[in-house]
């Protein structure tokens, strides 16, 4: 008995137990350079082989929104289609790919280093956290970018602004949620991230990215009500309130999207935490 009990007093844990969530919590905080140190290696090694490089964080989203703008300018119509048509689908573009970037790489941040996972002992929330983290750094060039390509546009320069920081701060807290979640199903249903691009495509379009939500489902306050409800429509709806003039986000935005990014935390927080002795057996 005292044989069993002696790597306990020795501050030792078996391998293969859960840490108590305080703990583990506390470890994840104390190695949070090791998080950062990570994206920017990745950010760095997947930029490096391109010839343009950094530029690449800004053209892919910069190219999606030209060419959706040049097919749907022609096809949308009516309330669908708003006045600053061109500023209203740049902000939804490129705050999407933040979600989109999160999503996809972040279903892979276990999986994609099982060698890590199965080498080191470290909490391995830190992969997905050090996902978010890579993404948020690509979106300081694209924020710069909407900024400059707003005023060109002739957007005027507001205050208000500045409010895009907190709110892409909030998503992020939301992203990561999401990631964690997504990242712990792909551990042992890899065939889950075959279905990330097709979620993706599906929330593009349900996102009101390309269109304007209210204008087209007007005469559906039902359905409206429920597609306001989507988080990633809110997001986006709030940061082209901060950035357009003339647009006004639906209050129920405001308020659901610090709802939707705190429930997702600590839901996928639990969520992950949960199956952390799992993780070093996926493959």
């Amino acid at each position: 008995m005292g044989a069993i009990a002696a790597p306990a007093v020795a501050g030792l844990t078996e391998v293969g137990t859960r840490p108590r969530l305080g703990g583990y919590l506390a470890e994840t905080w104390r190695l949070r350079a090791f998080a950062v140190r990570l994206a920017g290696s990745r950010l760095i090694s997947g930029l490096l082989p391109n010839r343009l490089g950094v530029l690449w964080i800004v053209l892919k989203p910069l190219s999606l929104a030209i060419t959706y703008g040049v097919i749907f300018h022609f096809i949308l119509s009516g309330a669908a289609r708003p006045e600053n048509y061109v500023q209203f689908l740049l902000v939804g573009v490129f705050v999407f790919e933040f979600f989109t970037g999160c999503f996809g790489s972040g279903s892979k941040s276990i999986t994609s280093n099982s060698k890590l996972v199965q080498s080191f002992g470290f909490p391995r929330i830190l992969l997905p956290i050090s996902v978010i983290a890579e993404q948020a750094m690509r979106m300081v060039p694209v924020v710069l970018m909407l900024g400059i390509l707003l005023l060109i546009l002739g957007e005027p320069i507001a205050w208000s602004w500045l409010l895009v920081i907190p709110i892409l701060a909030v998503m992020g807290v939301f992203n990561l949620g999401v990631a964690l979640v997504v990242s712990r199903i792909s551990v042992r249903t890899r065939d889950v991230q075959q279905l990330v691009p097709i979620i993706s495509r599906v929330l593009f379009y349900a996102s009101g990215i390309f269109f304007d939500l209210d204008g087209a489902l007007a005469d559906l306050p039902t359905l409206l009500t429920i597609v306001h409800l989507n988080p990633i429509y809110e997001f986006i709806a709030i940061a082209r309130d901060v950035l357009l003039e003339g647009y006004t986000a639906p209050l129920l935005a405001w308020i659901a999207a610090p709802i939707w990014a705190l429930g997702m935390i600590v839901g996928g927080v639990i969520y992950f935490w949960r199956a952390e002795p799992r993780y070093g057996l996926s493959d």
